[in-house]
C-alpha cells in the first residue's frame, strides 16, 4: 500500500518512541507495586530492590515476553472493523501507546498505583469506540475487565488474611516464635517457589510457545518448591539473630527469617510481572510494526521482533530506577504498616491469586490484587490499623483510570488523524 510505503520509518520510530514510553510508566507504577511490599516492610532496601527488578524483570521480559502479541484478537477490538481504513489502525494503537504513556507518569507522579492493564485497554477502547464506531469495540471483554476489579483484590483480600492469620496461629502466637519461625519457614518457603513456579510456567513460559502439560507443570512445580525450600532452609541457618533486638520488639528475630521469604518472593514476582506485562507496552507496537511491515495487511497474529522485546524491557527497568518510589511508598508503607510477615503474606496471596487467575482466564490486574492483599493484612489487624484516606485514593485512581485513557486516546488518534490523514 503506498500510503504505508511514504511513511515506515516515521511510524516504526513513533512505535519504539512510544513504546518505551509505556514500558517506561509501566516500570514507574505497575513494577513498583511488585517491590512494594518487600521495600516496605523492610526486608530489602530500595537499592536492593531495583536490582532484583532490573535483573528479573528484564530476564522475565526478554526472555519470556515473546508471546504472539495479539491485542487486536484479544476481544478488546474487532479486526475486521478495520479493514476499510488499516490506517485507523496504526493511529489508534499510536495514540493508545502514548495516552496509556501519559496517565501512568500522572498516576505515578501523585503515587498512585493503577492497572497498566487497564490504561491501555481504556485508551483501546476509547479510539476505537470514536475512530471507526461502538460496534469495533466488544462491550462483554470489557465488562469482565471491569467486574475483575472487584473480584481479584477480594480474592486476594481474603487469601492475605488467611495466610497471615496462620503466621500468627503456627508462629507468631505461640510460646516459642523464633523456633515455630524457623520450623514452618522452609514449609512456607515451598509454598512460595511451588506457586510462584506455576506463575512463571503457566504465564511466562507460554509468552515463548512453550505449552507444558498440566501434569508435568505441577511436577515442576513441585521440584522448584522443594528447592526453594532447601535453599531458604540453608539461608536461615545462617541469619544472625540478635537475642537484644528481642527485648525491644519481640518478634525481631522472627521477622528476620521471614525477611529471607520475601527475597524469593520479590524475585519470582518480578520475572512473573516482566514475562507477563510487557506485553502493555510491546503489544501495540507490534501491531504497528506487523501492519507496517506487512503494507497494510492486518496480521491475525505476529511475532514480537526482539528489539522490540528489548526497548520494552529497558524501559521497565528505567521507570522503575527513575520513579518508582513514589508507588512504593503509598503501597509499602501508606495502606498500612508492613513488616516481613504482613509482606509476605500480601506477595504470597497475590502470587496465589494470579495463577488461580491465569488457570481459569480471568483478567485481572497484578495492581488491584495486590493493594487487595495488602488490604486483607490491614484488616487482620483490624480496621485502625489501615488508611482509609489513602485506600479512598486508590479506589478513586482506579475508577478513573479507563475513561482517562480512553479520552486521551480520542484526542491522540484524532491528533494523528489530522497530521497523517
Amino acid at each position: 500500500m503506498e500510503w504505508f510505503s511514504d511513511v515506515n520509518t516515521v511510524y516504526i520510530f513513533l512505535a519504539g518512541a512510544f513504546g518505551i514510553f509505556m514500558a517506561w510508566g509501566i516500570g514507574a507504577n505497575d513494577v513498583a507495586n511488585a517491590m512494594a511490599t518487600s521495600v516496605g516492610s523492610r526486608a530489602i532496601t530500595i537499592k536492593q530492590a531495583l536490582i532484583i527488578a532490573a535483573i528479573f524483570e528484564f530476564s522475565g521480559a526478554y526472555l519470556a515476553g515473546g508471546e504472539v502479541t495479539n491485542t487486536i484478537r484479544s476481544g478488546i477490538v474487532s479486526v475486521e472493523a478495520f479493514d476499510a481504513h488499516p490506517e485507523y489502525l496504526v493511529w489508534g494503537m499510536l495514540a493508545s501507546l502514548l495516552s496509556a504513556g501519559i496517565w501512568l507518569t500522572i498516576a505515578s507522579f501523585q503515587g498512585w498505583p493503577v492497572s497498566t492493564t487497564h490504561s491501555i485497554v481504556g485508551a483501546i477502547v476509547g479510539f476505537a469506540a470514536v475512530g471507526v464506531g461502538t460496534d469495533a469495540v466488544s462491550w462483554g471483554a470489557v465488562g469482565t475487565i471491569a467486574t475483575s476489579w472487584v473480584f481479584s483484590p477480594f480474592i486476594a483480600g481474603v487469601l492475605a488474611f488467611l495466610v497471615f492469620t496462620s503466621i500468627h496461629k503456627l508462629v507468631l502466637d505461640t510460646k516459642e516464635p523464633l523456633q515455630n519461625a524457623r520450623r514452618y519457614g522452609p514449609y512456607y518457603l515451598f509454598a512460595v517457589g511451588f506457586i510462584l513456579s506455576l506463575v512463571t510456567v503457566k504465564k511466562g513460559l507460554a509468552h515463548v510457545g512453550l505449552n507444558i502439560p498440566t501434569g508435568l507443570e505441577i511436577l515442576i512445580a513441585i521440584s522448584v518448591g522443594l528447592l526453594v525450600a532447601i535453599l531458604g532452609a540453608m539461608l536461615i541457618r545462617r541469619v544472625k539473630f540478635d537475642e537484644q533486638a528481642d527485648k525491644t520488639f519481640h518478634f525481631a528475630n522472627v521477622e528476620k527469617i521471614f525477611g529471607v521469604l520475601m527475597i524469593f518472593t520479590a524475585s519470582a514476582m518480578a520475572f512473573a510481572h516482566g514475562s507477563n506485562d510487557v506485553a502493555n507496552a510491546v503489544g501495540p507496537m507490534s501491531a504497528i510494526i506487523s501492519m507496517v511491515n506487512e503494507g497494510g495487511q492486518l496480521a491475525a497474529k505476529s511475532a514480537v521482533p526482539s528489539w522490540v522485546l528489548l526497548v520494552g524491557a529497558i524501559g521497565i527497568v528505567l521507570g522503575l530506577a527513575t520513579f518508582g518510589y513514589q508507588v512504593m511508598m503509598t503501597v509499602g508503607k501508606k495502606i498500612t504498616e508492613l513488616t516481613p510477615t504482613r509482606g509476605f503474606a500480601a506477595e504470597f496471596a497475590t502470587a496465589s491469586t494470579v495463577v488461580v487467575a491465569s488457570y481459569t482466564g480471568l483478567p485481572i490486574s497484578t495492581t488491584h490484587t495486590l493493594v487487595g492483599a495488602i488490604l486483607g493484612v490491614g484488616f487482620a489487624r483490624g480496621i485502625a490499623a489501615i488508611d482509609m484516606r489513602i485506600v479512598g485514593n486508590i479506589f478513586m485512581s482506579w475508577v478513573v483510570t479507563l475513561p482517562a485513557g480512553a479520552i486521551l486516546s480520542i484526542l491522540f488518534f484524532f491528533m494523528l488523524k489530522g497530521i497523517f490523514g
